[in-house]
């Protein structure tokens, strides 16, 4: 065997939350120094870290097994469980999603019933490799349990099972993995190295303390046995672990045999999106194109204009050469129901540049009256999934949601999870308690961090505060807190963004519920989504929107005068008069203290004014310097030059001055002849 065959097979991240002490990346770049050439994620009843753990595993040239550690709720000894296959990878998904769905928010309840049962969506284990992890005291009862829990697993389980062995550094290893051998051969399940890491490198053993401590709610000084022994569980080269299992070195080839036959990966994950939407036997790209053009024919009854022709061709074409249609249906279909509802809406983002979604009555941006860059919303050398948010009314959000929920099944839609961090502040809070600091100097640490950031305080500042950064405590709390900073601290639900599938969406990735009542989520976020190639739909919520409802609702009441989104009286002189006064408070967009110290110098006349003011506070053209130029021409004080009539098509209605990202691309696309999907690179 070769000391580079090993392959470590029990691995917690740390999205088993307060658990783990490393991020799924730093796992497999670890992994890749020390020339492993593969690495399992093993997270607990969770399958939420495996996507970062393959990104990383990529990065780093090795694979990734996707896998979990099955805890049980009735105390029987725990599992890995490692798919070899893409059905097995279903099955373990569902069983997760089982266990969650019948617990509380973060919560799994599992049994192995919920295993061995024929009927169950486990199918026995067929397709998996099992290992089962003994307790760390094999006292004669724990023995005599954990074996009658093998015989138990080799008669109901359709699986290949393991036994774990790990070096504990206890003093007793050589008499424990004795044992272990002992039971292995009675119960016909051969022996597995493995090192149960927690974290990738030793130095991380302090910061595995602290997260100890934050699990357990006690301090370093109060922990005691809650801490481990030493720093012993973090990834070490093959050649360590064949010294260390040198009496048992088919135990350390049988990594390798595990991992070789684990051949799964998530990028055999084929997503599609619902087929019902399409009608009279249709395909997709048939039915969007059918409802484009009848949507056109209701836009325009005056005729559609050669221009919005030719860019609902272009759109078209695009979308159905990256199979996206299945997309616009669907959100035209949770559109359609808001509107049959008598429910606000609208679509905006990015979104706004097309003119599909424009004539699906999506946006309401008409391409005739304004330029749109297509590419900007989807593009074939992004390579990215399109992302068409669409607000409602806060007040009636749910009603939509729960209009997804009842026509796909819970099996099918789920709300996207985001992952909530430790930020600087919650970082020195938590690090400070474990570490027994002064509850007043917890509070001046934290005091200084300012708003959301995830830098940790600096030394001068620290002494600004009358502290000693060199203190040892002080020191090491400053130290951890910043390693602390990025660590997922637990799931939350996104704040619209539903994933919708053509097949169970459990068999994908696991299901579980909300802490709000008749909402489930998925584990994996936004940016795990887009690795993958996984559309959502934003289904937000927009409190103007409601009360543009009941404004409306007041109007046709009291002054008998209905009106609808689309017959605002529109260039209403007096609404301008008013802004140009700064009596905006309350009003959407325009209602920020910057926004509204700007306005009487902008003056703004017509909508597309208020489009400007929008845009042009914003970091970008502040950092820019593009403000007071913008202002200058405005006023006439600077004269409005353009390097080409080309150019000046582009900006000329922000004065030569690029406020937009799609004037960026417009600008790549004139003057440098940059095709618009490399254009949109640029811009990214």
């Amino acid at each position: 065997m070769s000391i580079s065959d090993y392959v470590e097979l029990q691995v917690t991240s740390n999205f088993s939350f307060l658990q783990g002490a490393a991020h799924p990346e730093e796992l497999a770049a670890r992994a890749g120094e020390l020339g492993h050439p593969a690495i399992a994620i093993t997270d607990r009843n969770t399958l939420a870290g495996v996507v970062r753990g393959h990104l990383g595993a990529k990065q780093a040239g090795i694979r990734v097994i996707v896998g979990a550690r099955l805890d049980f709720a009735d105390e029987s000894p725990s599992l890995i469980c490692l798919p070899t296959d893409k059905p097995a990878y279903a099955r373990l998904s569902r069983l997760l999603t089982l266990g969650k769905r019948r617990a509380g928010k973060a919560q799994c309840h599992l049994t192995p019933a919920d295993l061995t049962n024929p009927d169950g969506v486990f199918e026995r284990g067929a397709g998996q490799i099992l290992i089962a992890l003994p307790s760390d005291e094999l006292t004669e009862s724990a023995t005599a349990n954990f074996s009658s829990f093998l015989n138990r697993l080799s008669r109901e389980l359709e699986s290949e099972t393991y036994l774990a062995a790990s070096h504990l550094y206890r003093g007793d290893d050589a008499r424990r993995l004795a044992r272990l051998a002992v039971i292995a051969d009675a119960a016909a399940t051969p022996l597995v190295a493995t090192n149960d890491v927690r974290y990738h490198t030793a130095e991380r053993r302090a910061l595995a303390d602290v997260v100890t401590c934050i699990r357990e709610h006690c301090t370093i000084d109060t922990a005691g046995r809650r801490l481990a022994i030493n720093a012993e569980r973090h990834l070490k080269p093959a050649a360590e672990i064949v010294r260390l299992f040198r009496d048992y070195p088919d135990a350390v080839g049988r990594t390798a045999e595990i991992a070789g036959k684990c051949r799964f990966s998530l990028d055999e994950l084929r997503y599609e999106y619902p087929a019902e939407l399409v009608t009279a036997g249709r395909t997709p790209d048939a039915e969007l194109a059918r409802l484009t053009w009848c949507g056109a024919a209701e836009r325009y009854p005056g005729g559609i204009s050669a221009k919005v022709r030719a860019q609902l061709d272009h759109e078209l074409a695009l979308i159905a050469e990256l199979r996206y249609a299945a997309y616009f249906l669907t959100v035209h279909d949770i559109v359609r129901f808001a509107r049959s509802r008598d429910i606000l809406c609208q679509g905006r983002g990015s979104a706004a540049n097309s003119a599909v979604c424009f004539c699906l009555g999506i946006t309401a941006v008409d391409p005739d009256r304004l330029d749109l860059l297509f590419e900007r919303f989807i593009s074939a050398e992004r390579n990215e999934p399109p992302d068409i948010d669409v607000d409602f009314e806060h007040e009636r959000r749910e009603e939509v949601m729960q209009y997804i929920y009842a026509k796909y099944g819970r099996e099918r839609a789920g709300l996207a999870a985001t992952v909530i961090n430790y930020r600087s502040r919650s970082a020195l809070r938590e690090v400070g308690k474990a570490l027994s600091l002064t509850e007043d100097t917890v509070a001046a640490l934290s005091g200084q961090v300012w708003g959301w950031s995830n830098e940790g305080v600096p030394d001068e500042v620290v002494r600004s505060l009358g502290l000693d950064p060199a203190d040892n405590r002080l020191g090491l709390a400053l130290r951890l807190a910043r390693e602390l900073i990025g660590f997922p601290r637990h799931l939350s639900q996104h704040v619209g963004g539903f994933i919708i599938t053509r097949e169970r969406l459990d068999a994908l990735v696991p299901i579980e519920n909300a802490a709000m009542e008749d909402r489930t989520v998925i584990e994996w976020d936004k940016d795990d989504l887009d690795a993958l190639g996984i559309l959502k739909v934003d289904v937000l919520a927009l409190g103007m929107l409601t009360c543009i409802r009941k404004a409306f609702e007041l109007l046709e009441n009291h002054y008998d005068r209905p009106l609808e989104l689309a017959t605002v009286p529109p260039e209403d002189p007096a609404v301008y008069d008013m802004l140009c006064q700064a009596d905006s408070l309350g009003v959407f967009q325009i209602e920020s203290r910057a926004q509204m110290a700007f306005l009487p110098r902008m003056k703004p006349r017509c909508f597309y004014d208020l489009v400007i003011e929008v845009a042009i506070i914003r970091p970008g053209p502040i950092q820019g310097d593009m403000v007071h130029p913008y202002i200058r021409r405005r006023e006439g004080l600077e004269t409005v030059e353009f390097p080409s009539k080309e150019l000046e098509e582009v900006l000329g209605k922000t004065l030569g001055v690029p406020l937009f990202q799609e004037q960026a691309m417009q600008i790549a696309i004139t003057a440098a002849g940059f095709p618009p999907g490399e254009a949109d690179q640029l811009r990214r």
